[in-house]
């Protein structure tokens, strides 16, 4: 092993799993118990659902049915995004594994759905892997664009998700060539002609200074990007109005202002106006992991959930046109005005039903819609203030 990764054999196989399921299975294995159960996934909090591809991957060949929401779909407090059918030592010591698919990759999909819907029309970029593992760079990237990002940064992306990454340039660029010009005239003359000429601008000068030199000395540039750490901005919005005012009074009213550089959803909606593209990192792939749980809520057809929790197998139900839901037990009868949720793609350990990209970022941005449409935008982005 040359790196300190887990194996898929040894996630495949339940090795990741907590301590306290091995015992449970030897108690209940010693005691004869094995019994039929419904556990449900949920969590207290509204998000994006994401991370089934592997959770899929994970439960599929147990002798198990699995119901769940389709990724992209947004969930709310209390509702099951997932529901498992079987026998309970078939699948108690995947409940680990199972849970840090989704946790994560859910987490990351809604912060990217938060940064998204509060930049309006403007584009962002997922640039966070770094602050990652690199096993993860994919699972990163994936949740990422289906939380509603327009491009990814990390070239991983090509070879697992077929997605064109996208990039500038580093600092280390310019500080190898010695100078601004030098490094930039390079990059136009080196790299394909469809890589857009955005310039960083800031790595001697201060930002004005060096997006003029670019606009004056350049024949091509299509934007320059700001990625001035906190520690050196001050006002960061009086630095970007400065910048496209001296790029306006030259003529360069097209040319792009992209901002990257430790952004938070505040800094996007107070400069979301003046700026035409955001990167950002640490914000969408460090985000604090959804606090999924997996509960028995019914036992041998009885209804057995503990405290704080709701019983019985449970559907969920919604009103596309206003996104609102409705929960009922998954025997009663259907709503005539709502379609289900939650859908079968897991009968008796074969999967019935596949896991898509593109779909499940066509039914986040369907859903993004639906909230500006209804100007809702405030009830997703409160925790801004």
């Amino acid at each position: 092993m040359k790196f300190t990764i887990v194996s898929d054999e040894d996630i495949k196989n339940g090795s990741t799993t907590d301590k306290y399921f091995v015992w449970t299975e030897k108690v209940l294995k010693a005691k004869g118990l094995n019994p039929e159960v419904v556990a449900e996934v949920t969590t207290s909090q509204w998000g994006v659902f994401a991370g089934l591809n592997d959770a899929l991957a994970l439960l599929e060949g147990l002798p198990i049915d699995v119901y769940a929401m389709p990724e992209g779909t947004l969930f709310f407090p209390h509702e099951p995004v997932m529901t498992i059918v079987g026998r309970y030592l078939d699948f108690a010591r995947f409940e680990t594994a199972l849970l840090g698919f989704i946790c994560h990759a859910s987490a990351v999909a809604t912060e990217a759905f938060k940064f998204k819907l509060a930049a309006g029309d403007k584009k962002v970029f997922s640039f966070g892997t770094r602050r990652v593992n690199p096993a993860l760079a994919a699972m990163i990237e994936r949740s990422a664009y289906i939380g509603g990002l327009d491009g990814v940064s990390n070239l991983i992306a090509e070879k697992y998700l077929g997605l064109k990454s996208m990039g500038t340039m580093p600092h280390a660029l310019i500080i190898c060539f010695g100078n601004q010009l030098d490094a930039w005239r390079s990059f136009d003359e080196v790299v394909d002609e469809d890589v857009p000429r955005t310039y960083l601008v800031d790595t001697y000068f201060d930002e004005k200074t060096e997006s003029i030199m670019a606009v004056e000395n350049l024949k091509r540039v299509d934007g320059v990007r700001l990625d001035t750490p906190s520690s050196r901005r001050g006002k960061m919005r009086k630095i970007v109005e400065e910048v496209r005012w001296e790029l306006d009074i030259r003529g360069k009213k097209d040319v792009k202002i992209f901002l990257s550089g430790g952004l938070s959803l505040k800094d996007v909606l107070e400069m979301r106006d003046i700026v035409d593209a955001f990167g950002v990192g640490t914000s969408i792939s460090g985000v604090k992991p959804i606090d999924f749980a997996l509960d028995i809520v019914e036992k041998e057809g009885k209804f057995v959930a503990k405290r704080g929790k709701r019983s019985g197998m449970k559907q969920v139900y919604r009103k596309w046109d206003t996104l609102s839901d409705e929960m009922r037990l998954f025997r009663d009868p259907k709503p005539e005005d709502k379609e289900p949720l939650l859908l079968k793609f897991i009968e008796k350990g074969k999967i019935v039903r596949d896991t898509n990209m593109q779909e499940a970022r066509k039914l986040l941005l369907r859903q993004m819609e639906i909230i500006r449409k209804s100007n809702r935008e405030e009830e997703f982005l409160s925790d801004t203030k």
